[in-house]
């Protein structure tokens, strides 16, 4: 009987520690679900940013401002008749 209730202690025993600290224990589930959360706010970010992507194509597409607007900015084109100061520091 000491040897079944000794047997029964020590399975007890293991099986605690491998639900504490195993695979697939209390602690790895911890890990995951901070890991879920990191994942999730990089999601929402990423999604903001191609909402933005998005609209800035949608504008590009469709409107002839945007084009004129980036034109001059990135490549200081002007329209015929105007005249560009650039001022240098």
């Amino acid at each position: 009987m000491k040897v079944l209730l000794a047997t029964l202690v020590a399975i007890l025993l293991v099986l605690q520690f491998n639900l504490w600290t195993g695979e697939g224990s209390f602690a790895q589930l911890r890990d995951l679900e901070a890991q879920l959360e990191m994942q999730r706010e990089e999601n929402v970010i990423l999604a903001a940013r191609n909402q933005e992507l998005e609209s800035e194509v949608l504008d590009l597409k469709t409107g002839l401002d945007a084009v004129e607007e980036r034109a001059r900015s990135e490549f200081g084109m002007v329209k015929k008749d105007e005249t560009l100061y650039l001022i240098v520091e």
